[in-house]
């Protein structure tokens, strides 16, 4: 029998080594390890086609609009200290990503909900957060992402528990102009049962978040009859749109994580234009735009906190309808669903029909998500 040289048997046994730790492991942390976050943004559709158009992200508008890349980004990773208990980890702030090549566009493969659209990505190492000592770390990774600075109401670095993060507010009054351009980590947002942003310190996970927008939609269309757009050489005695104001906005701090349950004290009272934030829409030089037109805004969604209504989201509508001075003034609601994870994307219609007399008149309608 030939005899093995002691090189040989020394490759044999680096061999063997290399299988065990293969087989055994090799993607156990170690002291020191990374973990690559994907923070993803909703982006148009890829593919322009009809059949694909209606695909988008909950709360989204879909493929024909541009949003601002977000240039501030705020990571808070929580670790579990108890069954049910829970300490702030890590903080990670960081400016100017909005620069070219920062954010790299991509279609989103995997199970988070996108309604097939494509995403803008932004990678992140966190290192220094595993080691081989805790294997028993359970994590969960939160995400603000803001084209502008944000101001919340509590610094970052005193978050103690989940409570804390779950009520982290922004200011939303001082970014009301840019208020579509921030997007948010939903924490009742869940993958199998638990919250989309968790792992596990069983070996090196890799998160792919997909941010959603924190302010919904409101896509207004106005109508007024072919056979009431009458007597166009004195318009005053018209059915026609000269100006639409959108009223009693949300306006303050505004949840980060949880959407769709912020709460206003102030009750819509019908008939005082102006009550709260207000945004002028439509101010209609050009005739045609008398009689029909769209626009939208993005808002905050609440609802009261008392009085009648507290189940709904109000809004406002200011309509100027005839030079005489009469003004139209629905107040919009719309039922809540305080337990989604997403924004809605509010859709209603105005079907101006009457003249009106000088002064006010009142509607309340519903939009539709």
């Amino acid at each position: 029998m030939k005899k093995l040289s002691l090189y040989s048997i020394i490759l044999m046994a680096a061999a063997l080594l290399w299988t065990g730790c293969e087989n055994e492991g090799m993607n156990e942390p170690k002291q020191g390890d990374s973990f690559t976050l994907s923070v993803c943004l909703p982006a148009e559709e890829v593919h322009a086609t009809r059949a694909c158009a209606p695909r988008r992200m909950p709360g989204d508008p879909g493929s024909t609009e541009q949003f601002a890349l977000p240039n501030y980004i705020y990571i808070i990773v929580m670790k579990q200290t108890g069954e049910s208990t829970w300490e702030l980890w890590r903080v990670i702030t960081e400016s100017d990503i909005a620069d070219d090549g920062k954010w790299t566009k991509r279609r989103y493969v995997g199970p988070l909900q996108t309604m097939g659209d494509s995403i803008y990505q932004y990678k992140k190492e966190i290192s220094e957060l595993l080691s081989p000592g805790e294997s028993n770390f359970n994590g969960r990774v939160y995400v603000v992402a803001s084209a502008e600075n944000l101001t919340f109401n509590e610094n970052l670095e005193n978050i103690t528990d989940l409570e804390d993060l779950e009520n982290l507010t922004f200011n939303s009054g001082a970014v009301q102009s840019s208020i579509q351009h921030i997007y948010t980590t939903p924490y009742n947002y869940l993958r199998d049962g638990d919250y989309y942003g968790s792992f596990k310190n069983e070996k090196v996970p890799h998160l792919d978040l997909v941010l959603y927008h924190v302010a919904a939609k409101v896509d207004i269309n106005w109508f007024v009859a072919e056979n009431k757009r009458i007597d166009r050489e004195t318009p005053a005695n018209a059915v026609r749109l000269t100006s639409m104001k959108a009223c009693n906005l949300f306006n303050g701090y505004a949840y980060c994580f949880k959407p769709m349950e912020n709460k206003q004290a102030t009750k819509v009272t019908p008939n005082v234009a102006g009550t709260g934030d207000t945004i002028t829409m439509v101010t209609p030089s050009d005739m045609g735009l008398w009689w029909e037109g769209r626009s939208y805004f993005y808002t905050i969604p609440y609802t009261l906190s008392s009085g009648e209504n507290q189940s709904h989201y109000p809004l406002q509508m200011q309509m100027e309808t005839n030079e005489s001075g009469a003004i139209y003034k629905p107040t919009v609601y719309l039922g809540v669903n305080t337990s989604s994870p997403f924004v809605p994307w509010l859709r209603a219609t105005f079907n101006i029909n009457n003249p009106l007399a000088a002064g006010t008149a009142e509607k309340t309608v519903s939009l539709e998500p």
